[in-house]
């Protein structure tokens, strides 16, 4: 009998790639996806890997107890991966309380759903290095204390910490991946990484002549979507429950990884890059930088895939879809 996962937020970057290799470990997955009356579910992530017709649909709302506790009785999961959020944020600032109730109390009722009818499921929850935040350590790690700067990350970490609260006080196997920026040619496009690529693409195309940002002196740990799905499946692989960062341990600023985008097509980035300073966070965060240290001793875990090498695949990526 081969396992069975659920995924939400399969219609997501992280979703399409977790049940990509879920697929190819041989299990059945089950993605939940929000529909509407206006249109059906988004399955372009899905189809760019060519695993749309493979993973099985389900109806449902984070925001659905009820409804959530149906779909766990009649898939009955071996494993559950929450990967379902308001993500983006830049708009939880715009939509905080939409926010809470999706990316906090959303995790609340995909747990009490998997508490009250597979208990034995393995529980992921996609935790985010944003709950660092203003950072007390120059690298952080699983205890390092977390300082949330925007409403995005103070909703992740509730869902972080009550992740531990139902490990520890109803004996669940449920993990939580503290995971450091991660990106790839499935990054939705309001992701700076993503509006770099697509830009550079425009410009080089001669569709566009600009590229405007906010702070590009920010630093961020930038790791491979691909990479970063595998870790998730590891912990839950293991025989005891745990939370983990999973990160590159290299640092790079936003100006930099613009400048690899623009070298790749032949480009002079200060030829086009303009700062507008209505893209500058209310509250900014300067620095994330990741330490995996534990991945990579408990899980063998570490990112294969270097920033170059995922900037250019995505530039590469942005050229095709526009040409």
């Amino acid at each position: 009998m081969s396992k069975k996962a659920l995924v939400t937020g399969i219609t997501g970057q992280d979703g399409a790639y977790l049940a990509q290799l879920l697929l190819s470990k041989g299990y059945e997955v089950h993605g939940l996806a929000r529909r509407s009356s206006t249109s059906d579910v988004n399955l372009t992530r899905l189809n760019w890997l060519g695993i749309e017709k493979d993973v099985r649909i389900v109806d449902g709302n984070l925001l659905d107890l009820s409804g959530l506790i149906r779909t766990m009785r009649d898939v009955k999961p071996d494993e559950v991966y929450n990967l379902a959020a308001q993500s983006f944020v830049k708009s939880s600032w715009q939509q905080p309380i939409l926010t809470g109730e999706v990316t906090a109390l959303g995790v609340t009722n995909i747990l009490e759903a998997v508490r009250l009818e597979k208990p034995d499921a393995r529980f992921y929850q996609a935790s985010s290095s944003e709950m660092y935040g203003l950072i007390q350590e120059d690298m952080q790690s699983e205890t390092t204390p977390f300082y949330p700067r925007s409403p995005y990350a103070v909703a992740k970490l509730y869902g972080h910490w009550l992740t531990v609260n139902y490990r520890e006080s109803f004996g669940l196997h449920a993990s939580s991946g503290i995971l450091f920026n991660h990106e790839s040619p499935l990054r939705g496009i309001e992701f700076v990484t993503r509006k770099v690529t697509d830009s550079v693409a425009r410009i080089k195309l001669g569709i566009a002549n600009e590229l405007r940002l906010g702070n590009i002196d920010a630093k961020r740990d930038w790791g491979h979507s691909k990479d970063y799905v595998e870790a998730m499946w590891l912990m839950l692989q293991q025989d005891e429950a745990d939370d983990y960062v999973v990160a590159t341990g290299l640092t790079t600023t936003v100006r930099d990884m613009c400048r690899i985008a623009f070298e790749h097509v032949g480009l002079a980035m200060d030829d086009h890059l303009v700062i507008d300073p209505d893209l500058f966070r209310p509250a900014e965060v300067d620095v994330l930088l990741g330490n995996p240290t534990k991945a990579k001793e408990k899980l063998g875990w570490q990112a294969k895939t270097s920033l170059e090498e995922m900037i250019t695949e995505m530039v590469d990526a942005d050229l095709k879809r526009l040409g």
